[in-house]
């Protein structure tokens, strides 16, 4: 018996080599995620990885970015309903990504607070559109007003969840998984009041 191997275009392939570097993320940190164990793992030659990625830094950034585009898929709201019931949602899938991942979303947040620019530009980017989301609820449905001051808080909202659900992973220290994503989602009704 023949077996038929269908030939992968560029762009498929990368795309698999992005997603085994996303998995292999999530059990270690960036610094050990090496272009040698990508290869080992996808069974290919390191060369064939330089041919795509170019360098092990540009390697990085890439399997950074597939790693912030999936967190922004996976946490995406649906499209209807009431907000908070949405932001419940949206909350549940961050800190189940966030528990799912927590090597590599680690390795995320430690580079935007190391030295590299463009990772920490990756994550900002990520950020930015995860709190866009509470703005983008129609006229009706606002849980918060699109202001300067409401920005702000939402920004520091987001650090606040980030820290909660990083160190409930740590130590839930007898906090149950729905009692922290009630702390989350009703702290946000609780930022929203004082930008009023």
């Amino acid at each position: 018996m023949t077996s038929t191997r269908t030939r992968l275009t560029p762009e498929q392939r990368r795309g698999q080599l992005l997603d085994l570097g996303v998995r292999l993320l999530a059990t270690r940190p960036l610094d050990e995620l090496s272009i040698d164990v990508l290869a080992e793992e996808a069974g290919i030659s390191r060369g064939l990885l330089y041919h795509y990625f170019g360098n092990k830094h540009a390697f990085h950034e890439a399997v950074v970015r597939h790693a912030a585009d999936d967190l922004i898929a996976q946490t995406a709201p649906p499209a209807s309903g009431p907000p908070l019931e949405r932001l419940l949602t949206s909350v549940t899938a961050y800190v189940d990504y966030v528990i799912a991942n927590r090597e590599g979303y680690l390795s995320l947040v430690r580079a935007a607070a190391g030295g590299n620019d463009r990772l920490r530009e990756i994550y900002e980017e990520a950020r930015a559109v995860l709190t866009d989301r509470v703005f983008r609820e129609d006229p009706e449905g606002h849980i918060l007003l699109d202001t300067p001051a409401a920005r702000l808080l939402v920004r520091g909202w987001s650090a606040l969840t980030e820290e909660l659900v990083l160190t409930w992973a740590d130590d839930p220290a007898g906090v149950t998984r729905e009692e922290l994503l009630d702390l989350i989602a009703g702290s946000l009704p609780a930022v929203a009041a004082l930008a009023r």
